[in-house]
């Protein structure tokens, strides 16, 4: 099976549509026809990993068709977002992740940027941004 079939099975066994992953990966319905299309072009790593997690499958099987598709029990835990699992005790912090996470991804860092500056404003403190 190839890269391009596997996609398209994840993306059934999901029940969504193209234009539906794309918006949860934060690409256009027009990427996943050609992630899909048999000659298409590969996703990157993290459109890969997006896919996955919107999907529900694991990732080793999505990327090379190795392993099995659908997460077992142990690895569901295992794969459980660090949000989700608790580690976060705010209630707002955990909000803030969840906006961010459900963000798409060119969206991602214009928001980051917004927080940072709302904090500089509040605290008076400059922080030197993030090498990416």
């Amino acid at each position: 099976m190839t890269a391009s079939q596997r996609i398209r099975l994840a993306r059934r066994h999901a029940n969504l549509s193209q234009a539906q992953l794309g918006a949860a990966v934060g690409v256009q319905r027009s990427a996943v026809s050609h992630w899909e299309a048999a000659q298409g072009k590969n996703p990157s790593v993290a459109h890969m990993r997006q896919i996955a997690l919107t999907t529900h499958v694991q990732f080793e099987w999505l990327a090379t068709g190795r392993g099995t598709m659908v997460l077992s029990k142990d690895m569901e835990f295992d794969s459980v977002a660090t949000a989700e699992a608790l580690l976060v005790d705010d209630p707002l912090e955990l909000r803030l992740l969840h906006a961010f996470r459900e963000s798409p991804a060119r969206a991602r860092a214009p928001l980051v940027e917004v927080v940072e500056q709302l904090a500089q404003q509040r605290t008076g403190r400059t922080r030197k941004p993030a090498v990416r």
